[in-house]
């Protein structure tokens, strides 16, 4: 079908960001380009920019280049008198203006961050950078609060079930303060198990319209960094009075099922209620009791834990048959210093049976209630929708498993899926989770939507093989759960729908806006662990030899020779360039459909080297500075050798002269030279 088209003839207005987040660039000095000792380093683009555009004015400004931390961002042309004292600072600039004759923008110094390097300023500029709401709750949101002694009383909880009989317990990474979650699981007399998801009851405290409510909508998602979290709610709700902490009454939202030991459902409820859990678990702990032997039932706890195993392996087996998907993802996590915060080691993330299981019950409970909703509320529902990928985003990972031996489907999830589980390589186990981390960068985002703006056909979550979706455990740090909670307590009679929840044209901009944030949220957490994995290889860890799978090889010509690799072991992923050999240089052999490059020998012709995507190699993990405080981590190829001599990698990541991969990195900033007015 035919679109009108046009094009651009003219911009009346730039829609320049408030403010960006970054760093002054400076002409580099002579004495610093050149040495005696060694040849002239090549120059990074930034720094040849700064040589062209630093102008120093007779009234004693400085024109210099700005660079924001943003790299879709222009460099900035700013004039300031305070151009030395920025030097190694991490600096707010706003755009004023972009002349027609100018090659960028102009802009002037707002305010300093802080030191370059620093950790607690970088942390806060990729708050900025993501645009996360990191400022203190207003007076008028912690108006909102009961006071710090209030106590859960079921005497003034009409309509509230008391359950506190029932043996709830929760499961949770170690040290977690905000527990959305618990669970049971009891036996009936007839033989079927009454299973139990309980999800805090944050909409008791969280009336719609007040303060509080509008601030939470706003934030929409709590942001999880390395070392800290930044909360939705006050932390009076999110780590005392709604979190189902161990043996305290709290308030909860439970889906209540019977079903039969084979996982047939065979009823389900929902209520308000108040409950009581037992015990707060660790995955670790709660593994344990998954594999202690049977014994005679007198272990309440271990009795709970082994049957909702058993059910979750159940329901895991149907959802499986049905299509969903087993994807991964590099992940790692940190230990930290107790006192600096600053990360000590970098551990992958041991997965037990025991996460599988809480898995297994929220999406049980999500995919319940999602249906609960839709029958009452078909228009006005928040959902969760996962669209299928086009083959065109498939294509380039369809190609590089081919030239391995395996033919990935994605005609649909279930083929997808089957095809994931037969790509397997016995010598080398990780080559299916690279498959599968590739797999889900492949595939377009999960979306909240308003039910009444798509088809039915259009609410499928093709990840999770579920016709409809949505997300209702997890409210104390995701505003899409409170609205989910409000819609469900109107379906069951509990409470009145919000008036602001019937509106279609608000649902829709809510929705953008958790999008938005819960994007951001995801953004800002990958970049707090690039800080945490700089400062890690910037101490006492740098120069470390690793090895690394190659994700990705640049076959197309004239490009510079370099192929990406994932380091396992740390969850790096970056580029590496082979060391030594030019674009044009006529022993390097491209095989494009083979996603292979190989070097052969300038006498005999044989190959000497050779990578191809998925193949492990060795790497050497370093960090450069780049200027003042300015680092950037570095992999360097160790093996195998490519060219003639193997590449030189200096054992100290300072100001030395490196061979290989990597560019040499740059010596402490000296008292920079300033080109006058009217030169070139």
């Amino acid at each position: 079908m035919r679109r009108p088209t046009g094009k651009v003839v003219g911009i009346i207005r730039r829609n320049f960001r408030q403010n960006y987040c970054g760093s002054i660039y400076t002409a580099s000095s002579p004495e610093e380009d050149d040495s005696a000792t060694t040849e002239p380093r090549k120059r990074t683009e930034r720094e040849t920019i700064a040589d062209e555009h630093e102008v120093e004015h007779p009234d004693g400004t400085t024109t210099c280049v700005f660079f924001a931390v943003d790299g879709r961002v222009p460099p900035i042309l700013l004039r300031t008198s305070q151009r030395d004292r920025l030097l190694g600072h991490r600096i707010l600039v706003a755009i004023d203006s972009w002349p027609v004759d100018s090659r960028y923008p102009l802009g002037h110094y707002v305010k300093t961050i802080g030191e370059s390097g620093n950790k607690d300023v970088e942390t806060e500029v990729l708050l900025h950078e993501h645009n996360i709401p990191c400022d203190p709750f207003p007076a008028k949101v912690l108006a909102c609060l009961p006071p710090e002694d209030y106590k859960i009383d079921i005497e003034n909880s009409p309509g509230r079930e008391d359950l506190r009989h029932l043996p709830v317990l929760s499961i949770d990474p170690p040290g977690c303060k905000d527990i959305d979650d618990a669970l049971h699981c009891t036996v009936l007399p007839n033989g079927n198990y009454q299973v139990g998801v309980h999800i805090a009851d944050v909409t008791h405290y969280v009336k719609a319209g007040t303060a509080i409510d509008l601030e939470a909508a706003n934030r929409s998602t709590s942001t999880y960094l390395v070392n800290k979290r930044l909360d939705m709610l006050p932390g009076l709700l999110t780590t005392d009075l709604c979190s189902l902490k161990g043996n305290v009454d709290r308030y909860a939202f439970s889906v209540l099922w019977e079903v039969t030991p084979d996982a047939e459902i065979v009823d389900v409820d929902f209520k308000k209620t108040i409950i009581h859990s037992i015990a707060a678990l660790t995955y670790q702990q709660a593994q344990a009791l998954i594999d202690q032997p049977e014994d005679d039932g007198s272990d309440i706890q271990a009795g709970a834990v082994k049957r909702l195993a058993s059910l979750a392996r159940k329901l895991r087996a149907k959802r499986i048959e049905a299509g969903a998907l087993t994807l991964a993802s590099p992940e790692v996590k940190f230990a930290l210093d107790s006192e600096s915060l600053n990360p000590t080691d970098v551990q992958a993330y041991t997965l037990y049976e025991a996460n599988a299981v809480v898995e297994e019950f929220m999406l049980f409970a999500n995919v319940t209630v999602s249906k609960k909703i839709l029958r009452h509320y078909p228009t006005l529902s928040i959902l969760r929708r996962h669209p299928a990928p086009n083959r065109g985003m498939f294509d380039s990972l369809i190609s590089k498993a081919k030239c391995r031996g395996f033919s990935i489907n994605i005609d649909d999830s279930k083929r997808l899926a089957d095809s994931l589980d037969e790509a397997q390589i016995e010598s080398d186990p990780y080559f299916n989770k690279l498959l599968r981390i590739l797999s889900t960068r492949c595939m377009s985002p999960a979306q909240y939507f308003c039910s009444g703006e798509y088809k039915a056909s259009d609410w499928h979550h093709y990840g999770l093989a579920a016709p409809v979706y949505t997300h209702f455990t997890s409210p104390i740090r995701r505003y899409a759960d409170v609205c989910v909670h409000r819609l469900l307590a109107a379906a069951i009679g509990v409470d009145p729908l919000p008036v602001h929840l019937s509106s279609k044209s608000y649902l829709h901009d809510l929705a953008a806006n958790m999008n938005r944030r819960h994007r951001a949220a995801q953004l800002a957490g990958r970049a707090s662990v690039q800080l945490h994995t700089l400062i890690f290889f910037s101490g006492a860890n740098s120069d470390k030899e690793e090895d690394a799978y190659v994700l990705d090889v640049d076959t197309s010509e004239r490009a510079e020779p370099s192929f990406t690799v994932i380091v396992p072991r740390y969850g790096i992923e970056g580029r590496v360039k082979l060391p030594n050999i030019s674009a044009d240089d006529p022993n390097l052999v491209r095989h494009i459909e083979q996603h292979r490059v190989q070097y052969k020998d300038p006498k005999t012709g044989e190959v000497t080297a050779s990578v191809q995507v998925f193949e492990k190699v060795r790497v050497k993990i370093w960090v450069r500075t780049i200027q003042e405080n300015q680092k950037e981590l570095v992999l360097d190829l160790i093996e195998p050798i490519f060219g003639a001599v193997k590449a030189k990698i200096n054992e100290n990541a300072g100001g030395k002269k490196r061979k290989g991969g990597g560019a040499s990195s740059s010596p402490k900033q000296k008292k920079k030279s300033k080109k006058k007015k009217g030169a070139k």
